[in-house]
């Protein structure tokens, strides 16, 4: 059962990260110590160099031969699975919006927003916990200090593998705007005057509605105002300008999957997280098996680094909140559905995935109290990175971290009956 001593060992953990996120909330809302880009400037330090860092201190101590099987299936089958289902949701919407929607303006807003927006949050809240941070202590006081290990274990799984797919998702969406704009560009480019691409453009649209077309024909109404035609003589202009030039509606194809995935690829191959797992990896491989230690010069260089990569966050997650109208930027009912997705979701996953694999007794147990623990604050650095609902992701890591402690707790004794 956990004690009393063991609660306190969590809120000790609790405090300097509210602590930090209070400083940097307080810097920005009442003594206007940072400005916008600087708040970007801290967060963009964090993702670039604390968290890769941190990450290759995290992998290259930990031994690569002695982690549990098991618990990296279920934890790969949760996550998997997860992950997955959301792509299969994103879409299958998608598919339905192209066939059934007729209205190209009305498609291609809903296409400018991505659903993978949505899939790459709700995967990041509901699978990728903070297992370090809170875990730690948390679960070390529930089962003993056999849980700091497989917390590790768990978390280098994360660095590894899930924040890689993460950043590669990020980096997919930012391809595929930046490949649609400089299509748009290069057909733009290609004509002398961009009056006429437009003026083909909206040519385009009104031999596709017949409407317009006769009433573009038709002489302006003088008891419509000038407004009224004004609009029927622009129309009308650019109508025949677009003849007599002969210019044929450009065709915005959009491009390939394919095409965007190995832009993305090529983009996260790059990025120092990659590289710090990567090498972080490759010694720990060499160092477990021949048993050799990391020179302490480097060691403490490295340290110096990653111990600013969990402060200098939640001080960035606070600046955030600051610059916000309202202290839940994202809503409260986007943050009770985070909440579901995070306490409920995700731990029933685990269960399932678990019992899957074949854990039982105190792995199990583990397993399931693990992905009940709030919102890795290292998801919001990327969030923030990219500018993808880094309000939700603000809201998940300071409530989860609130709640957290009572909803694990519930956990511990429900699966103890």
């Amino acid at each position: 059962m956990i004690t009393g001593s063991a609660v306190y060992h969590v809120v000790e953990a609790m405090a300097p990260l509210y602590t930090a996120a209070l400083l940097g909330y307080a810097s920005v809302r009442w003594l206007g110590a940072f400005s916008a880009e600087q708040c970007a400037g801290i967060n963009h330090f964090v993702a670039i160099y604390a968290v890769p860092v941190l990450i290759f201190h995290m992998v290259s101590t930990n031994d690569p031969y002695a982690m549990s099987g098991r618990l990296i299936a279920a934890d790969t089958l949760q996550k998997a699975a997860m992950l997955l289902a959301l792509v299969a949701w994103a879409a299958w919407p998608a598919r339905w919006r192209r066939r059934g929607n007729n209205n190209k303006a009305v498609a291609a807003a809903a296409a400018a927003v991505s659903p993978l927006q949505w899939v790459v949050t709700a995967f990041s809240v509901a699978a990728l916990p903070n297992t370090i941070i809170m875990g730690v202590p948390l679960l070390g006081g529930m089962y003993g200090d056999v849980s700091k290990g497989l917390m590790k274990q768990i978390v280098v799984m994360q660095f590894c593998v899930w924040y890689n797919v993460v950043i590669f998702i990020y980096e997919y969406m930012a391809a595929r705007r930046a490949a649609t704009v400089d299509g748009t560009a290069r057909i733009r480019d290609a004509n002398d005057d961009d009056i006429v691409v437009v003026a083909a453009e909206r040519a385009h649209e009104v031999t596709v509605k017949i409407e317009i077309t006769e009433v573009a024909a038709a002489p302006p109404v003088p008891q419509e105002g000038v407004a009224g035609e004004t609009k029927t003589t622009t129309v009308a202009k650019e109508t025949s300008t677009a003849e007599t030039e002969g210019v044929s509606p450009p065709k915005k194809t959009a491009p390939s999957a394919r095409h965007v995935a190995l832009m993305a690829g090529k983009k996260v191959l790059k990025i120092p997280n990659t590289y710090a797992s990567f090498l972080g990896l490759i010694w720990a491989l060499i160092a477990f098996k021949c048993g050799i230690k990391m020179p302490k010069i480097i060691d403490d260089s490295l340290f110096t680094i990653h111990t600013t990569a969990v402060g200098l966050s939640m001080f960035a997650s606070g600046t955030f909140i600051a610059r916000q109208s309202r202290f839940v930027p994202c809503g409260y009912a986007v943050a009770s559905i985070s909440m579901v997705l995070k306490f409920l979701i995700g731990p029933v996953v685990m269960l399932l995935a678990s019992l899957a694999i074949g854990l039982h007794g105190t792995l199990l147990h583990i397993a399931v109290v693990q992905a009940a623990l709030p919102l890795a604050v290292t998801s919001f650095v990327y969030a923030e990175e990219y500018k993808v609902h880094a309000d939700i992701m603000s809201t998940g890591v300071i409530l989860g971290i609130f709640i957290s402690l009572p909803v694990t707790i519930v956990y511990y004794i429900l699966l103890g009956l």
